[in-house]
């Protein structure tokens, strides 16, 4: 049986999904592909950043260390660089929406907006 802290992460990924088909199902109203894609896009790019940041929080967590530490320090700002750097070749090259590129990346806000509200 797995703890509650747990089961909140493995709900928190599952619902990112839903939450970005829900979004790419309204953003289809639009009849706009450029739409589509930027929340399509911004979604997969907030989740991605989930992942990675629950990966590697669990790696620190697993190995409490000084070093561990100073790695996930190391790896926050990489992450930083990294998905900043894919928003910047979202708006400069592909040419996204970056409206809806901004509604995709809050994905995980409102998921976490939501998973708050409903426990309180």
């Amino acid at each position: 049986m797995k703890d509650k802290d747990e089961q909140l992460l493995e709900e928190l990924a599952r619902r990112n999904w839903i939450i970005l088909g829900a979004l790419l199902l309204l953003s289809l109203l639009w009849h706009s592909i450029e739409v589509a894609l930027g929340v399509l896009s911004g979604g997969l790019l907030a989740i991605i950043g989930f992942l990675w940041l629950y990966r590697s929080l669990q790696r620190t967590l697993g190995e409490p260390s000084s070093a561990s530490a100073k790695g996930f320090q190391f790896g926050y700002l990489v992450r930083l660089g990294a998905l900043s750097g894919a928003v910047f070749l979202l708006i400069v090259k592909a040419k996204v929406h970056p409206v809806a590129l901004t509604v995709g990346l809050s994905v995980v806000v409102i998921n976490i907006l939501w998973t708050a509200l409903k426990r309180l």
